[in-house]
């Protein structure tokens, strides 16, 4: 199993509100440049209209240590909150279990611009998002209302 070696969470004092998390197969947190399956990490950012921001960063250990279906289980685990996850390819096994857990799998070519995709995202978002976006948002506000639901309950204390 390919074991989480290091995360980092951004935290605000005053969150601003996010319509999604997106994540993004990144060796230096500029461009799209791996391969879901064998991605060292993910930059993980909450995104609005206005504003995209790093929420959390997941480095994986060793490739070596992690062989065909192991090694999927902890990524997926790590993007439970995305809505989408960008990357250079993905392996139909992963992109069936990435579905069921409600993340888009996303395919870009070349070494995509982080800021870039961001930005594209953000403009479709203000426009009016595409099917798959559309439905992620959904699921979404519907995490997010069960989530304050159940803050409301007293399960937060």
């Amino acid at each position: 199993m390919t074991p989480l070696e290091r995360q980092l969470k951004v935290i605000e004092s005053v969150p601003e509100p996010e319509i999604l998390r997106v994540a993004f197969a990144t060796t230096d947190r500029e461009y799209v440049n791996q391969h879901f399956g064998s991605a060292r990490a993910f930059v993980i950012y909450g995104v609005n209209e206005q504003r995209a921001r790093v929420v959390s960063i997941c480095e994986f250990g060793d490739q070596t240590e992690g062989e065909g279906e192991e090694k999927l289980g902890p990524r997926i685990e790590q993007l439970r909150d995305c809505a989408a996850v960008y990357c250079r390819a993905c392996g139909a096994s992963a992109v069936r279990q990435l579905l069921l857990q409600g993340i888009q799998p996303v395919r870009v070519t070349g070494d995509a611009s982080i800021c870039d995709l961001l930005a594209e995202l953000q403009e479709e978002l203000r426009a009016g998002p595409s099917s798959w976006l559309a439905q992620a948002i959904a699921r979404q506000e519907a995490l997010t209302a069960r989530f304050d639901s159940m803050k409301n309950d007293g399960w937060d204390k």
